[in-house]
Formats: structure tokens, C-alpha cells, sequence
């Protein structure tokens, strides 16, 4: 395509992601090559730079520079799934009906591509989870990808539009259960530090860090974020380690990680925020316990409560925990039976 267009944000286009709206408009563009213009300013939303995850809403005008004449695939990208993916994201699926698919995502699957995700991610697997429909269904919200659990995608485009809508209003409920180092002090309370992104690249494709900045100096950080994570132990194995809940009252990247290693009680098994050299109070495991435990990241979105969109009937959700955590659930002698599956239902 040559030449620069300028293209208005159609009503049912709107409340969706930019790298989106693009990739629908233009199957021939890669996410990278979303993300490349928008870095170097090409790509203007109502004549404002934006970046590839910003929301656009109807009666936008959308920059569009010259793109590659290359055509789509002819294939389907159904057909582009291997057996063994279309098995993977198929036997993910908890719950569906003509309106929400409920998945619980495995660890290690990232929920989009991006810098350093490659293309196999959920995004592109939903090719696969279309039952019928034309077209994919589409992720309403995110987990990092060593994060196991509840994941919802939209069938329909109103359907994410409403489901958008709830979640920015945190009108859905969502508790994740973790494995931490050590022992909070005290056992329950609230996080409320606000993040910051770190200057920098950031390693395996996760992006940057996230600093916690400290309630009373977040008026000398005018780029960080108000956060807010309630959190309740479980159980514990003596000082060593401890089983948590944890519900995000907001949402920002890498939230649960970020406050949890601030804590002093980084999850177990995250590399970016639980190093042996950041101070925690593991007995100075940073994030590995060693020992027949898995390494992998001891993070699960375990519950999630939404109204449906269309019914309005009030409905929960609950993940299995992935293979590793179950694992060291067994070794600990751990038994999910023994705790509530809403701690903090005491609280509100």
C-alpha cells in the first residue's frame, strides 16, 4: 500500500487495542511491525503519538503510513496451528458459551506476542478456539506468561466491549494464589505502593521492571501508577515459605510480583523480582527454595468472579493448579480443602 491514509475508528471498532484494530484492518502486519511504527512515530492517533497497546474509540482518526504490499496468507491460520497447539489451547478451556470462553492458561504460554514472545501465544492460538464462529475470540485482559490460570476471551466484539468496561470499573474479582518466601508480618493487610517502570529492556520478552514507590512520595513520581494488592496467608512451613492469597484491587503490569518482592517475600521461582540478592525474608533464598521444588514461577490466578454480560447472572470461576504447583503443593503436604476459597469475603 502507498501513500499515508487516514482512517476514522468505525463504532464497532471502538474499545480495542491499536495492535489490534491494525492487525484486522492489515492480517499482512506482524505485531513487530505494529510495534516499529509506533516506537518511530509513524503510526498518530488523532495526531498524537501512541503506543501499540493504547485503546482507541470510535471517531478516532487513525494515522496509517505506507505498508507492505505483502498479501496475507493464503493458508487459514487455523491450518498454521500444529495438532499438538490445537490439543494445548483446546484442553485449556474451562468453561464456554455463546458469548465468553474461561481458559486456564499454562505456564510459559505468553497471553500475546511482543518484543521476545515469538508467535506462539494465546492471541494466536484462539485461531483454534473459534467453535464455529468467524472469527476468533478476543482477550479481554492479560496474564504475564510464567503466570498459570483464569484467563477470559470475548466471542464477540460487544461481548469485549462490555467485559473491558468491567474490569476497568473492577466490577469482576479476581484471586491468585502464590507461593512466597518466608513469612508476611503481619499475616493479612493491603500493599499500596505505587509502580513505576524501570528504565531499560527487561529479559524474556516481560518488558521492564517495575519499581514500587512508596504511597507518601508519589507526588515526586508523576509517571507512577497507584497500586493496590490485598493479600492473606494461607499457610505456612515454619519461616521457610508461605502459601497466599492475593486479590489485585488494580491492575498494572506485573502488580502481584512487584509488591509481593517489595514485601520481602518474593514468589517463588520468579527470577526478575526474587533474585538471591534482593533482601527477603526466606532465610536469603531470593526466589528458589532448592531442593526437589520445580524453578518455575509459583503464580496462579486460582479464581475469578464476573457478571455475564449478557445474562447478568453472577458467575465464579476456579483453576486447577498447573502441574508444577501441584507438585509442591504435594511435597509441602499442602491440601487445598483445608482453606477458604475466598479469605477475604470476611473483609469487605
Amino acid at each position: 500500500m502507498s501513500g499515508v491514509l487516514n482512517l476514522t475508528v468505525s463504532e464497532d471498532e471502538g474499545e480495542q487495542r491499536l495492535d489490534r484494530w491494525f492487525k484486522r484492518r492489515f492480517p499482512q502486519l506482524t505485531q513487530g511491525h505494529v510495534e516499529k511504527m509506533c516506537r518511530t512515530g509513524q503510526i498518530r492517533v488523532d495526531g498524537a503519538r501512541a503506543k501499540a497497546a493504547d485503546r482507541i474509540a470510535p471517531g478516532q482518526t487513525i494515522r496509517v503510513p505506507p505498508l507492505p504490499d505483502t498479501e496475507a496468507p493464503s493458508r487459514s491460520p487455523e491450518s498454521r496451528i500444529s495438532a499438538a497447539d490445537t490439543k494445548l489451547i483446546q484442553n485449556a478451556v474451562l468453561w464456554k458459551d455463546e458469548h465468553i470462553i474461561i481458559l486456564n492458561k499454562p505456564a510459559g504460554l505468553p497471553s500475546q506476542g511482543g518484543s521476545g514472545q515469538g508467535d506462539r501465544h494465546v492471541d494466536g492460538l484462539a485461531e483454534a478456539l473459534k467453535f464455529g464462529y468467524k472469527e476468533k475470540p478476543k482477550l479481554v485482559h492479560r496474564l504475564d506468561k510464567d503466570t498459570s490460570g483464569l484467563l477470559m476471551l470475548a466471542r464477540t466484539d460487544r461481548v469485549a466491549r462490555a467485559l473491558s468496561e468491567a474490569l476497568r470499573h473492577r466490577n469482576t474479582r479476581k484471586i491468585y494464589w502464590a507461593l512466597v518466601a518466608g513469612v508476611p508480618h503481619p499475616r493479612q493487610g493491603s500493599i499500596k505502593y505505587g509502580l513505576l517502570k524501570a528504565p531499560g529492556g527487561g529479559r524474556g520478552g516481560e518488558g521492564e521492571k517495575m519499581l514500587c514507590i512508596h504511597p507518601a512520595k508519589m507526588a515526586e513520581f508523576p509517571d507512577a501508577k497507584r497500586a493496590h494488592t490485598d493479600f492473606f496467608t494461607l499457610w505456612f512451613l515454619g519461616t521457610r515459605m508461605s502459601w497466599m492469597a492475593l486479590e489485585p484491587v488494580t491492575g498494572r503490569t506485573h502488580q502481584l510480583r512487584a509488591h509481593l518482592a517489595e514485601l520481602g517475600h518474593p514468589i517463588i521461582g520468579d527470577g526478575k523480582y526474587g533474585s538471591t540478592a534482593q533482601e527477603n525474608m526466606g532465610d536469603g533464598w531470593g526466589a528458589q527454595a532448592g531442593g526437589e521444588m520445580s524453578k518455575k514461577m509459583h503464580l496462579h490466578a486460582r479464581s475469578l468472579s464476573v457478571q455475564h454480560p449478557i445474562t447478568k447472572e453472577m458467575m465464579t470461576f476456579t483453576a486447577p493448579l498447573p502441574e508444577h504447583m501441584a507438585r509442591t503443593w504435594k511435597l509441602l503436604d499442602w491440601n487445598e480443602k483445608d482453606v477458604p476459597a475466598d479469605p477475604f469475603e470476611s473483609l469487605r
